[in-house]
């Protein structure tokens, strides 16, 4: 749409609100909201002031003024407002100069696909997450001086089995067994479709729903895939859209990657392919139908791994889930078919067009702006070195014998580990200025000072079960 279309259908449907919405850079969506008569044609131009130093990881506060720039071609109604409430995502400039905001996670999207299409290689990047999150009934947490604890729960849960619901009507779904069972032990199937038809409205095409793997829960709806940029902006409102909806049936969606002990976590397998003048540029002729492009771009994936995870596994909590035995992907290794390897390529269809890589240690706790950009940037490097991947691990990686197995590279055992891994390999990030140092020093530093180091200084709960008695 343009600025001109989005006051139309201001217009048309009465809209009395304007909410415009912008990524932290953490990962969470921002926003402030202005009555539909203050939204001109000069405010798409000039955009409106708000303070950058009050979110997290921007600006000083002696360098706070900011503008947030509405994008009219990203208008949506929103679902949830009482009042008839227009969306808008932005983006983030300088007021002085006028420039991006280097910061600015879509900013660095959008760098990142200008870069793609300056090196020759490819003109469009497709993404396709499989974002997966937990739908609980009762959330309750808290860390302080004397105590720390939490506790989740869910009607559909294994542990509430004996509970006295009055009556207890059983359907309870155990550890691990929750992969498309239907209902009544799928207690979720109306509350997923009704976040699948929200998310239909608002403009995203939605794949697929289904109960995921895990008690408790565990959903995944899928959206089809899409250009970089707009796919990240599909996936913030996604989040927004699934945790409303919960919210409207007294529920609450998480999509923090690992909140049960003892079954699987929240992943967010991601498939990106790229492609030129409308033609798919991974398929070919060698190993599962790949070009050599493909394989090349297999091989840097799999070279920055470690790298990558601080953006594409951000979070503590991330490292909970890739450990072995839950269909983690640790094996930086490749294969056809074979979900032990961190890069799968899916044999679905034998189309060109169907020809992609699936990365399957992101999750959904990332940024997709940057976790999206890391990952293609760490591609195009791969392409641009013919970084050979080595041999396909076609086998079951946990079942591999002992000095087979230590011979295959695991991923960071934790968000430091990964953190130091990006400090000594970003280089890759820094070409076409699409990160910066000042984006990746920012980035480590926020998370060593907010999570990394927030984390180690505390006790754990479990720490007394192991050493109370000492």
């Amino acid at each position: 749409m343009t600025p001109q279309e989005v006051l139309r259908l201001c217009r048309e449907k009465d809209v009395k609100a304007i909410d415009l919405r912008f990524m932290d850079f953490p990962g969470l969506w921002q926003h402030t909201t202005i009555p539909v008569n203050h939204l001109t044609e000069d405010v798409f131009e000039d955009g409106l002031g708000f303070d950058g130093s009050s979110i997290r990881g921007w600006q000083k506060i002696n360098e706070s003024d900011m503008l947030i720039v509405p994008q009219p071609e990203t208008a949506f109604l929103d679902p949830f407002c009482k009042i008839p409430t227009l969306v808008i995502i932005c983006n983030i400039q300088d007021p002085i100069t006028r420039e991006d905001y280097s910061r600015d996670p879509r900013n660095v999207a959008r760098k990142g696909v200008n870069y793609l299409r300056s090196t020759g290689i490819a003109d469009t990047a497709f993404f396709g997450p499989e974002a997966e999150f937990f739908i609980f009934d009762d959330v309750r947490f808290d860390q302080n001086a004397h105590e720390s604890y939490y506790h989740v729960d869910s009607i559909e849960a294994e542990w509430n089995r004996g509970k006295d619901e009055g009556p207890n009507l059983a359907n309870k779904i155990r550890h691990k067994e929750g992969y498309f069972p239907v209902p009544p032990a799928d207690q979720m199937m109306d509350i997923r479709n009704e976040m699948m038809v929200t998310l239909i409205e608002c403009g995203l095409n939605v794949e697929c729903q289904h109960h995921e793997v895990a008690t408790a829960g565990q959903a995944e709806i899928d959206l089809r895939f899409n250009e970089l940029v707009l796919m990240a902006d599909q996936m913030v409102m996604y989040k927004y859209i699934v945790k409303n909806v919960a919210a409207k049936w007294g529920k609450t969606v998480t999509f923090m990657p690992k909140p049960i002990f003892s079954d699987n976590g929240s992943g967010m397998h991601t498939h990106i392919s790229l492609w030129k003048d409308g033609n798919p540029l991974f398929a070919g002729s060698g190993y599962a139908g790949f070009s050599e492009m493909g394989l090349h771009a297999i091989g840097g994936i799999l070279a920055h791994a470690p790298a990558l995870l601080a953006f594409t596994n951000p979070t503590t909590n991330s490292y909970k889930r890739l450990v072995p035995g839950y269909e983690a992907p640790v094996n930086l290794a490749y294969s056809q078919r074979n979900r032990s390897a961190a890069c799968r390529i899916p044999m679905y269809s034998p189309s060109p067009k169907s020809k992609r890589i699936e990365f399957r240690c992101p999750d959904p706790s990332c940024n997709p702006y940057l976790a999206f950009t890391a990952l293609m940037m760490a591609a195009i490097d791969g392409i641009q070195n013919k970084t050979n991947p080595g041999e396909p691990l076609d086998k079951d990686i946990y079942d591999l014998p002992p000095e087979e197995a230590a011979a295959v590279r695991k991923t960071p055992a934790s968000l430091d580990e990964a953190l130091t891994a990006l400090e000594n390999d970003h280089e890759f990030l820094l070409r076409g200025d699409v990160f910066t140092e000042d984006v990746i020093s920012t980035w480590i530093s926020y998370k060593r000072e907010n999570e990394v180091d927030a984390l180690r200084l505390r006790p754990h709960p479990y720490e007394f079960c192991l050493y109370y008695d000492i």
